[in-house]
């Protein structure tokens, strides 16, 4: 593949996903992972994206505001979704990460349920605040403005003493060697603080996730209660992870 065919399609995955991760572009254009880099270095230097640890995310000028975000493969992220509704109960006390499924995922709530939720996630607490019977707990902390999530040690103090039913937490990679990771290291750490506090720990994802990694392991496999998944749960390209003994849906 020639250099400017590369370039396209790395800007447009940038546009389609708001980010592209090194190892990601690599096994779908069949390159090394440094070829993947040299692009994102040559992309970065010509202001086309910024160059971040594992990957490139896009550059913009005007900061949307929570009510501006756009949900890429809406329709995809509503099928995971509904499939994991489910997995709510009256009553439950429940931790939600930031990520698009999962906003999708809340934007989907039944108005009847009645229960509790945590999350440091800002656009899926204002989402939520429309629900008649839920009650939000927004925590607090640094905020991430790229995502408007919030980390550092005040969540982690603030989740460590929740006692949670379950939780759900997004997925930037999921493969059967590292399991569950993400790319970025401070989300990372609100994760796993997140599983520390639930019974049951889901993560929702679109099967292109699948067989991916990113940087900062969040869990292994056989950690996860359920995976979500776009995908049937006879699906071949699930066998290797029905193996870790986590649930399919």
């Amino acid at each position: 593949m020639l250099k400017a065919e590369r370039h396209k399609y790395i800007l447009g995955k940038l546009k389609e996903d708001s980010r592209v991760i090194t190892t990601d572009l690599a096994m779908h254009l069949d390159l090394s992972e440094d070829t993947i880099r040299r692009d994102l270095n040559e992309l970065n230097g010509k202001k086309f994206l910024k160059k971040v640890y594992g990957g490139g995310i896009q550059i913009t000028d005007n900061h949307p505001t929570i009510f501006d975000f756009i949900i890429t493969s809406e329709d995809e992220k509503i099928k995971i979704a509904t499939k994991a509704l489910p997995l709510l109960h009256d009553g439950q006390v429940i931790i939600m990460s930031g990520g698009s499924t999962n906003l999708v995922f809340a934007k989907l709530i039944p108005p009847s349920l009645r229960a509790t939720i945590y999350t440091y996630s800002l656009r899926i607490a204002m989402q939520l605040s429309q629900h008649p019977n839920i009650d939000i707990i927004f925590i607090g902390g640094k905020m991430q403005k790229n995502a408007m999530v919030t980390i550092g040690m005040d969540v982690i103090k603030v989740v460590s003493k929740i006692k949670a039913d379950i939780c759900f937490i997004g997925a930037s990679g999921i493969n059967i060697q590292q399991g569950l990771t993400e790319i970025d290291y401070e989300v990372s750490i609100v994760k796993k603080a997140m599983m520390e506090a639930s019974d049951k720990v889901v993560t929702m994802f679109a099967c292109n996730k699948l067989n991916t990694k990113v940087p900062h392991v969040v869990c292994e496999l056989s950690q996860l209660s359920t995976i979500v998944t776009d995908l049937n749960p006879k699906d071949p390209r699930l066998d290797e992870y029905w193996k870790s003994g986590v649930s399919i849906l």
